[in-house]
């Protein structure tokens, strides 16, 4: 393996990962690694991640949207993705290795690991859901259609 040459603009895109729990997108690290490298381009962007993607430093996660969100945590974890606000979370969530036993039950391949995605409602859409569901059983659902 070659030695990568040192990129601020790649070491700027690594800190702003390892500073959000939010699983950007590379829209949104463009956006903000542009505000300290204003001629960066959105290209620049998608190539450091592949990059490291490719390397091992950051998880490009596919969470059914059309569009990947990056991680800074590489070790074993699982995600959940809001079904109403889109967001994506870390799960605190106990490693189930066991599951690449049983799915290795009758095939003939090698199961490597796997990712699971866990959906549903954040604990912030939950909150607004049971209070729209509140206001509609009280007859007020119409004052809050502007939240």
């Amino acid at each position: 393996m070659t030695a990568r040459k040192f990129s601020r603009q790649r070491e700027c895109i690594r800190e702003y990962l390892k500073s959000r729990k939010d699983h950007p997108t590379a829209d949104m690290i463009y956006r903000a690694v542009r505000e300290k490298y204003p001629a960066i381009s959105l290209g620049t962007v998608y190539r450091n991640l592949s990059l490291m993607v490719d390397e091992g430093e950051i998880l490009k996660l596919c969470v059914g949207e059309g569009v990947e969100h990056y991680d800074a945590t590489t070790a074993q974890h699982y995600h959940f993705r809001c079904r109403m606000c889109g967001c994506v979370l870390d799960l605190k969530a106990v490693p189930m290795n066991h599951i690449d036993v049983l799915a290795s039950d009758g095939f003939e391949g090698k199961i490597e690991g796997h990712s699971l995605l866990f959906y549903g409602l954040c604990p912030d859409c939950l909150k607004l859901s049971e209070t729209f569901q509140q206001a509609d059983a009280n007859g007020d659902a119409a004052d809050l259609k502007n939240l």
